[in-house]
């Protein structure tokens, strides 16, 4: 009896013993966020997803009315890593060379030299990416997914760490144009940013009429190295996914391309994404292996952007969210 019941203490000990030591990668999480809230309050869901996006090395899309604090979030996100930051306002004017950049002709040697564009950097903010036409929608293509652009026939490759942080307004028609879906599954995450509730509404007005000639964007500090954050990044891909997690994700997935509400299921690069963004919740929360938990809370910023309500239904009323919800009920959660 004895030796069962230390057998069953080894067992407990090794059952909790993590692998892999998340301290560093929670702390200097923990750093940013602390940085990002001297100046945003509330939007705790939008900064976790941005950061499980990082861990990830995926690109996000925000998406929320205006004044809800997408571009500015983004910004202070960016001030906390020490990598290069560029900022592009997409306008209907905006053209492919004014993002990749353009060979001019030098005429000291009389050849042709590749300047490169803003997209050459590590952290890139494109605010309202939806106001552009479809012409400069498509230069982001390449760069999104491969990490590189081909121009003149020559490939130059991003450096990394690389993120792309898009944001859009979803009520506003004159003047935007709707994203390609091949676009669109280039994104790891799309988040629907709402408004704050009423004490974080009150908490915002109070900080502006204390703060009133003061600035808090200049108090916000790097926190993290380049570095640093391509060793997090390396440290997530060894997170533990059991086989019947790896099932899970599949049936997921599976399931929104043969619902009949949805007229357009996910694709195998959403199964990637799941599986990536679940590591990264999982690191997250200070743990080196995924639980189904993860993997529900990533389907809804992984799928919502990837697969698309039937026209009858989206006439009733019925959103993507909604019926990702119902996928995610109907399918055993395997323990």
């Amino acid at each position: 009896m004895e030796n069962f019941e230390n057998q069953n203490q080894e067992n407990t000990n090794t059952e909790f013993h993590s692998r892999l030591d998340m301290t560093e990668l929670q702390q200097s999480l923990e750093l940013v966020k602390a940085e990002i809230g001297k100046v945003i309050i509330g939007q705790e869901s939008m900064i976790e997803h941005l950061l499980v996006a990082l861990l990830s090395n995926g690109h996000v899309l925000i998406e929320g009315v205006p004044g809800v604090a997408k571009t500015i979030t983004a910004k202070l996100l960016a001030k906390t890593i020490d990598v290069g930051f560029s900022r592009i306002q997409f306008t209907p004017d905006l053209m492919p060379s004014d993002i990749l950049g353009t060979s001019i002709f030098n005429v000291k040697n009389s050849e042709f030299e590749f300047k490169k564009g803003p997209i050459f950097s590590s952290f890139i903010l494109i605010d309202e990416i939806n106001r552009s036409p479809a012409k400069t929608q498509a230069a982001l293509f390449e760069v999104m997914e491969e990490r590189q652009i081909t121009i003149d026939g020559k490939q130059y490759e991003m450096q990394e760490p690389f993120l792309v942080v898009a944001t859009q307004n979803p009520i506003e028609h004159e003047g935007t144009y709707r994203l390609p879906e091949a676009q669109l599954d280039r994104f790891l995450f799309k988040i629907n940013v709402g408004y704050p509730n009423l004490s974080q509404e009150v908490q915002i007005i109070k900080n502006q009429h204390e703060n009133r000639l003061e600035d808090k964007t200049d108090a916000v500090q790097k926190v993290i190295s380049g570095a640093q954050l391509k060793m997090y990044q390396n440290l997530v891909k060894d997170v533990v996914v059991e086989t019947h997690l790896l099932e899970y994700i599949a049936k997921i997935i599976v399931n929104t391309r043969e619902n009949q509400f949805l007229y357009l299921g996910a694709s195998p690069r959403a199964s990637l994404a799941l599986l990536t963004a679940s590591k990264s919740f999982a690191a997250v929360r200070g743990r080196d292996f995924v639980t189904p938990e993860d993997i529900k809370e990533a389907s809804y910023a992984v799928l919502r952007h990837r697969v698309m309500v039937s026209p009858e239904h989206e006439m009733e009323g019925l959103t993507a969210d909604e019926i990702i919800r119902q996928i995610l009920e109907a399918i055993e959660i395997p323990r």
